[in-house]
């Protein structure tokens, strides 16, 4: 979501996901609507937690975890999914801090460009990414599912 200009300073506690996070990060990526029927949520932590090249940061405010973002390498670019603030806790500088996070979470590794998907009528979160310097680039993009799968929206 758009989080006006005159956002205070976010107070988020970061650090990646522990396993007792995980039934409170995917229940998070529910309540924010990332979640999609081909796409177990509890799936892709574990596959993030497994990985060298990936983790899952996760904010705490206090009361609990209120944001959160999945980042990760190929060893050329960084990509981020499941980038999410509690709707309960967004307008908060929440977003920024765990964008600001992942980005941070890149640059030892010297990975250079941070990529993100969005879909095309999510205008709200357009308008998010722009505020933090990100610009669109046209770009189509391919997908194969390797298990034969029917292709997915």
């Amino acid at each position: 979501m758009t989080e006006p200009p005159s956002v205070p300073p976010a107070a988020l506690a970061i650090a990646p996901i522990g396993e007792a996070d995980i039934a409170s990060v995917a229940t998070l990526w529910q309540r924010c609507g990332l979640t999609r029927p081909w796409n177990d949520p509890q799936a892709d932590i574990a596959l993030a937690r497994r990985s060298p090249n990936a983790t899952i940061l996760v904010g705490r405010d206090g009361n609990g975890i209120v944001a959160s973002a999945m980042v990760g390498h190929d060893g050329h670019r960084g990509w981020v999914y499941y980038v999410s603030v509690d709707p309960d806790h967004r307008f908060k500088g929440f977003g920024r801090e765990i964008m600001a996070a992942a980005e941070d979470w890149l640059r030892p590794r010297v990975i250079q460009k941070l990529q993100l998907m969005v879909r095309p009528d999510n205008a709200k979160v357009h308008a998010f990414y722009e505020a933090l310097g990100y610009f669109e680039q046209k770009r189509v993009t391919y997908a194969k599912w390797l298990d034969g799968r029917e292709p997915t929206p």
